[in-house]
């Protein structure tokens, strides 16, 4: 036997969430936005938090380090702009021999898209680690967020010098990135996040260096799981179906 079209409907309309019931209105679709569709959805105001944090630290053979760390969060309360902070540290001191290595090509690294990681090295016993953390939590309301660091601005670069080599974190094609160039050509790295795009990129040109590039994405959903007394409300319309056969 055929469910009758007006029972179905009943049914969704006692069962569904009063914020959900928009989600079923029909709206038009371009081709562009329909071929940008990936994996599941989240409702409509369930993400109560989104943030961004980076990452870059180069550590030079005799224990120089220098790095920088920007952070970014996306709230109702919150206005989204990047904080950087910067360190430098000193080694031990000991002479640091002058990378001779040689890295050609790869022009097209910097211009690919979704999340570019690439290592060059022509030296020895270098370390090299490019990660993209995704980080997804619920909680009943958004975290508290302390904006610590130099408020980054569009012509306005926070830099860093030091003994492991120079650092720029500047605000770049939407988005932002953290570029270091090693001292006593020990090479370079580069990461940013623009254009709808990550990238981490670093070339090693002499010998026993560390570098760590990290982007975390941090998103916090509403914790909105029914109680007892909602389930109640939906279970109920269904109970009817079994005395009229359904």
């Amino acid at each position: 036997m055929k469910m009758p079209i007006w029972l179905i409907a009943a049914c969704l309309a006692t069962s569904l969430p009063v914020q959900a019931a928009s989600a079923f209105k029909p709206v038009e679709l371009k081709d562009q936005e329909m071929s940008e569709l990936r994996g599941r959805f989240v409702m409509p105001g369930r993400i109560i938090s989104f943030g961004v944090v980076m990452n870059s630290t180069w550590t030079s053979s005799n224990g120089d380090v220098i790095g920088a760390k920007t952070s970014m969060t996306v709230q109702s309360t919150v206005e989204p702009q990047f904080y950087v902070s910067t360190y430098s540290s000193a080694g031990n001191g000991a002479h640091v021999s002058a990378g001779t290595g040689s890295v050609t090509g790869g022009a097209g690294l910097t211009t690919g898209q979704g999340v570019t990681q690439s290592v060059r090295a022509a030296g020895d016993n270098n370390t090299a680690y490019n990660n993209v953390d995704i980080n997804v939590s619920e909680a009943n309301q958004a975290p508290v967020v302390s904006q610590q660091g130099t408020l980054l601005t569009a012509g306005n670069p926070v830099t860093q010098t030091g003994g492991a080599g120079n650092l720029t974190v500047s605000a770049t094609g939407g988005g932002v990135q953290m570029a270091i160039q090693a001292n006593n050509n020990q090479g370079s790295s580069l990461q940013q996040i623009a254009q709808g795009g990550v990238l981490q990129n670093t070339t090693l040109l002499g010998g026993s260096n560390m570098v760590n590039n990290l982007t975390q994405l941090n998103v916090v959903l509403r914790n909105n799981l029914p109680g007892t007394g909602a389930l109640d409300c939906d279970l109920n319309p269904l109970k009817g179906l079994r005395n009229t056969g359904y």
